[in-house]
């Protein structure tokens, strides 16, 4: 059986949204709400963000609050390395994407011999830089920082020498370079996206796998066809931002996008990888209750991580 360790980031300052911070508390409430009292049941560590910078001017237009975004990756990648060493499956509840960057790190800095997997199931393959980005919102970047690309080929803007010296230490965190091959990625739901991450994506041959291939194929095939292309990994981090699911239920979430998953698929699918003993992180990101009517993004949420976590302890 695993130990389960929750560790909180209501961190938000990657979003371009403002309210994916309240996230993490929505997703306790709407556990209430079910009469569950699965939060008291587990160990939990919550992380100090750095929200107060969004009340400050923007620094760097082409990756904005970039050095909280540093600050927070320094504290997740310390908090996930603590936790996989003392031998607990880190489930992450977080308020943007960008969060997932210091996860990341977190799980290589604490076994720097792995070959690590991500499964990405989002409809954006956040793999911009400050290079290419359309917004400068970090939580379009933790993929690309993750495989240390900087897409200059790409490349849209000039960049200043303080944020391109700050992108290369979020590259580099915890005195590790690239953490993920590109090869090791895998994009489920995938729907949204730019030329320059095109780019990348076709550069390296990152695997895509649509909608409309999880709704042909089911959960059960999609999950093997993934867990086989991923067969040489040791260890896989699972990230699941609800902007995947169809916009007709993503609602409370800021980047909503049509022809998603549907709930169950996503439930399905994830519990699918959850039954791997590879899988050794998963991490829920991007519910905004402020977006949204009777909480309902946050139970969607709270429904797969139930059930997630009950698989976990299954097994």
């Amino acid at each position: 059986m695993k130990n389960i360790k929750l560790i909180e980031v209501p961190s938000e300052i990657g979003a371009g949204t403002r309210g994916a911070s309240l996230g993490v508390e929505a997703i306790k409430i709407a556990g209430l709400d079910f009469m569950s009292n699965f939060f008291i049941h587990f160990p939990s560590e919550k992380i100090e963000p750095e929200n107060q910078l969004l009340f400050e001017p923007i620094q760097s237009p082409y990756a904005k609050r970039i050095h909280g975004v540093l600050t927070m990756y320094e504290r997740i990648s310390k908090a996930v390395s603590d936790s996989v060493k003392n031998n607990f499956f880190p489930v992450i509840l977080s308020g943007d994407h960008s969060n997932a960057g210091g996860t990341i790190a977190g799980l290589k800095m604490a076994k720097p011999k792995s070959k690590l997997g991500v499964i990405w199931i989002d409809a954006h393959a956040d793999l911009h830089t400050p290079f290419t980005t359309p917004s400068g919102n970090m939580h379009g970047m933790p993929i690309a920082t993750a495989i240390s690309e900087d897409n200059l080929d790409s490349k849209v803007h000039d960049v200043d020498d303080k944020t391109i010296k700050i992108w290369n230490q979020l590259k580099n965190i915890g005195n590790i370079g690239q953490k993920v091959l590109p090869e090791d990625v895998v994009f489920i739901s995938l729907r949204d996206f730019e030329k320059e991450e095109k780019y990348i994506i076709e550069k390296h041959g990152i695997k895509v796998i649509p909608t409309s291939e999880v709704r042909r194929n089911g959960a059960e095939n999609v999950s093997r066809k993934v867990l086989r292309y991923l067969s040489d990994c040791t260890d896989i981090y699972v990230s699941f931002d609800v902007d995947s699911l169809d916009s007709s239920i993503s609602r409370g979430t800021g980047t909503p996008v049509g022809n998603g998953l549907r709930e169950r698929e996503a439930e399905d699918l994830i519990s699918k990888f959850m039954q791997n003993r590879k899988v050794c992180c998963f991490e829920i990101t991007e519910v905004n209750p402020t977006l949204d009517k009777e909480n309902l993004m946050a139970e969607i949420a709270f429904n797969i991580l139930q059930r997630s976590v009950n698989i976990l302890m299954m097994n």
